[in-house]
């Protein structure tokens, strides 16, 4: 592949069919989604040339943080250049010409089965636990057998050839996953962009003394810099917390610039991810 073809990919982990796939289709349409098997192959592919971008999911609004993706950030040399959210749409997937009531098992993540317990005990099925969505489905799909489905979505019933038996069996309407969208380059908004419109994201590791956090903080609070997302995650010996931080503004507006100084102060180390512009899902969420 040329350094010009590598420009129109992006990379997500997973197989085809993922909803990491699904979030590629719907952000960067233009682009080619390409699978990898690991976050960290993701990201090699990006940092040396092989694609232009990453999708990485970072969070969802009902399974909580996606592991290890903290820890895998800061060490990965990219930059957060911007942020997808994906509305989760379940469907239960099996092999053409499937009834329901043949039903007896069902193979999906870990994640992706709780947030369908109403189906699951609707139907009386028992719930069987795969590394992703998509590979649940691949493999439903190459087994034929109609006692078994899959919780997966609609774009893996596509590349497999399954039907969907129901679609949106999710239980929570809400369920989202927030995705960044990472490349080896920063791509920084104008400094007069308005703070409600760009986000910062970093990591930092505070000092091993009384009320570390409480102070690195107050600069945040005494700048007025709003901070949408503080996560703490612990390191690998267990002594010192470190945090995971996204906050509206530029580093080079006033208010987060004396901020960020006052928690250097109070901190090991900080690492910046990247400064992009804010996804409008957030003005949605938000009334604006």
């Amino acid at each position: 592949m040329s350094q010009e073809e590598n420009k129109n990919v992006i990379v997500f982990q997973g197989l085809p069919g993922a909803y990491s796939h699904l979030a590629c289709k719907h952000a960067m349409p233009d682009m080619e989604p390409v699978a990898c098997r690991t976050f960290r192959d993701a990201f090699a592919a990006v940092k040396d040339g092989d694609a232009r971008l990453a999708m990485i999911p970072i969070e969802n609004s009902v399974a909580g943080r996606v592991a290890d993706i903290h820890h895998l950030l800061p060490d990965s040399g990219l930059q957060i250049i911007g942020e997808h959210y994906e509305r989760v749409s379940h469907h239960l997937l099996a092999v053409k010409g499937t009834d329901i009531g043949d039903v007896t098992h069902v193979h999906s993540h870990v994640h992706a089965l709780p947030q369908c317990q109403n189906l699951i005990h609707e139907l009386g099925i028992e719930a069987v636990v795969h590394v992703d969505t998509a590979g649940a489905a691949a493999e439903i799909a190459e087994k034929g057998d109609k006692t078994q489905a899959a919780i997966a979505s609609s774009l893996a019933g596509e590349i497999y050839g399954l039907d969907a038996l129901r679609s949106g069996v999710e239980d929570a309407e809400h369920n989202t996953t927030r995705f960044v969208i990472m490349s080896r380059d920063a791509d920084v908004p104008p400094a007069d962009t308005p703070a409600s419109e760009v986000v910062t994201s970093f990591v930092f590791r505070v000092r091993n003394v009384p009320a570390a956090l409480y102070k690195a903080m107050g600069g945040f609070a005494t700048n007025g810099i709003n901070m949408t997302k503080l996560e703490s995650y612990v390191d690998g010996d267990f002594i010192a917390a470190q945090f995971y931080a996204d906050v509206e503004g530029h580093p080079d507006h006033p208010g987060l610039k004396f901020a960020l100084e006052e928690l250097d102060f109070f901190t090991h180390e900080v690492t910046m991810l990247g400064t992009y512009r804010a996804a409008a899902f957030r003005k949605r969420v938000n009334g604006d």
